[in-house]
C-alpha cells in the first residue's frame, strides 16, 4: 500500500508572463524569472500547484483561492526586485519625512503621480539614497527646488544636487509696478 492516498490532479499548459509568474484558476504563482516567454505545464491538486519545465519541477506553492493575487517565492525574483522587496509605501514615506518636508511632499508627488505607485519605488529610493552623499539638509533643499521646477524624478534631484542648485536662492518673479493691458513687460520682447 503506498503512503498517501491517491490525490486527483488536473494539468494544465502554461505561458510564463513578463513578470515571472503563470496564471492559474485567477492567481498567480511565480516561476524562476529565467523562465519568462517559456510554455510550462501545471500540476494543480486541492492543496498545490507545481509547475514543470520539460518535465523537471522548477516551482511548487501551496494552492490559494484569492482572485487576481500573487505567491511569489523571493528566490524566483531577478535581484533587480529583490532590492525593492522590503519597501513599501509607508517606509518609504516615513524614510522621507525623516529627511525633511520638502522630500516627503516630493515624494508623495512622485507615488501619487504614477499609475501604480510601485512605478514610483524606484525613483523615491534613489532620492532617500542621495542623502548619503549629500545630506539631509540638501537633498530637502534640491526637493524643494524640483517641486518648483516641477521635477519629479531622481535625475532632477540628482542634477540639482550635483550642479548645486540647491544653495542658490530661486530667481524670484519680478511682478510689474502696475497692471494694466497696455503694459507689456520684460518678458515681451524676449
Amino acid at each position: 500500500m503506498p503512503d498517501e492516498p491517491y490525490e486527483y490532479a488536473e494539468w494544465k499548459r502554461c505561458r510564463v508572463n513578463l513578470d515571472y509568474h503563470v496564471e492559474i484558476a485567477k492567481h498567480y504563482y511565480s516561476v524562476p524569472h529565467n523562465l519568462v516567454h517559456q510554455e510550462v505545464e501545471a500540476r494543480i491538486t486541492q492543496k498545490t500547484v507545481e509547475i514543470f519545465l520539460r518535465g523537471k519541477r522548477v516551482a511548487s506553492h501551496l494552492r490559494s483561492t484569492l482572485p487576481h493575487r500573487p505567491t511569489t517565492i523571493p528566490e524566483h525574483m531577478p535581484s533587480s526586485h529583490r532590492r525593492y522587496r522590503d519597501w513599501t509605501h509607508e517606509r518609504i514615506r516615513s524614510e522621507a519625512a525623516k529627511v525633511g518636508p520638502d522630500a516627503e511632499t516630493l515624494i508623495d508627488v512622485i507615488l501619487r503621480s504614477r499609475p501604480h505607485p510601485e512605478q514610483g519605488f524606484r525613483s523615491a529610493i534613489g532620492i532617500l539614497g542621495l542623502v548619503k552623499r549629500y545630506g539631509q539638509e540638501r537633498v530637502d533643499a534640491a526637493c524643494a527646488r524640483a517641486l518648483l521646477l516641477n521635477a519629479r524624478s531622481y535625475k532632477s534631484v540628482a542634477a540639482i544636487l550635483k550642479n548645486g542648485t540647491d544653495r542658490t536662492a530661486p530667481h524670484a518673479e519680478e511682478a510689474p509696478i502696475l497692471f494694466h493691458t497696455n503694459i507689456r513687460g520684460r518678458s515681451y520682447y524676449n
